[in-house]
């Protein structure tokens, strides 16, 4: 019992203080400088751009799993749990080696990224601009195809709300969107052809993607599954959906719970264009523009 007391009263057990920590992190916010707040700005900041990398991927799961983990650390060392604290501790050098095996992909592409010299691409916003209107010029030119030889298409616009849940209900793909490629998921013998697709950020996110169906009863009845789903879809998210059907060739384009079809190619494109690549507006204003602009709501 002895020996395993002297375990917890080592030098080294003793100099590792949580509370001692907190307490002088506190006393140096009371002398901090201009600079020392500049140095804290700057550190938030990259935390805050890594977070936004590592969003709606499994390494999220594992840094919310190590950020529970500290908060027991935490409440096992001011609660007096000197057990508990010296297991967590000395865990951490472990863990350390372990997080830097998890996330070898990401850090490997955080040095690519470094070598290339491409390290603002990293820490400011990204201006994906040029990706949306080049997945959009294909989504157009594969849809007018696509309706002439009368393919089923779904194709999920992915804005502000994130779909990661229906992400999971597909097949990860992460490409860049091509008329070619679009045509090859989506036709009718490809095991992916009865899904949806999930474009995010200008990229093909996922395919074969199972969508929620439209409970509305004003919906027209000769609308099939796809349509449905569509509505369903942009009713309980801020995403964009096209469809093409796949009995009459129709291209039809699902917003705010409402459906406008028999759509050109070149009017598809200026709703997505008008959609996707300008400043989003207060929802009120963005649903009263479409009604005005579409004079027509669901089905019609």
């Amino acid at each position: 019992m002895e020996t395993f007391q002297n375990l917890f009263n080592t030098a080294a057990f003793q100099n590792f203080d949580l509370l001692s920590s907190l307490r002088s992190s506190v006393n140096s916010l009371q002398t901090a400088g201009l600079m020392d707040v500049v140095d804290v700005l700057i550190v938030a900041y990259i935390i805050y751009r890594v977070m936004k990398l590592l969003k709606d991927t499994s390494a999220a799961r594992l840094v919310k799993g190590i950020i529970v983990l500290l908060l027991v650390m935490l409440l096992a060392s001011v609660a007096g749990l000197t057990t508990i604290s010296f297991i967590l501790r000395n865990s951490l050098g472990i863990g350390v080696f372990a997080v830097i095996v998890i996330f070898q992909p990401e850090l490997r592409r955080l040095l690519e990224q470094l070598g290339k010299g491409n390290l603002s691409r990293l820490l400011t916003p990204a201006d994906n601009k040029d990706e949306i209107e080049e997945a959009i010029g294909a989504t157009v030119a594969a849809c007018a195809d696509m309706s002439r030889s009368r393919t089923g298409v779904l194709i999920v616009f992915e804005r502000r709300e994130r779909l990661g849940e229906i992400v999971a209900t597909g097949t990860l793909l992460d490409a860049d969107p091509s008329p070619e490629l679009l045509k090859n998921i989506f036709f009718k013998n490809s095991p992916l052809h009865d899904g949806a697709l999930i474009m995010r950020d200008g990229r093909i996110c996922a395919a074969g993607c199972v969508l929620p169906l439209s409970g509305s009863q004003n919906l027209s009845r000769d609308l099939g599954t796809r349509h449905r789903a569509a509505v369903g879809m942009s009713e309980s998210s801020d995403s964009v959906l096209v469809v093409v059907s796949e009995e009459t060739g129709a291209i039809s384009v699902a917003i705010g719970g409402m459906l406008k079809r028999h759509l050109s190619p070149e009017v598809l494109k200026k709703v997505l264009e008008s959609e996707l690549l300008t400043e989003e507006k207060p929802e009120k204003n963005r649903l009263t523009a479409l009604r005005n602009i579409w004079k027509g709501g669901a089905g019609k």
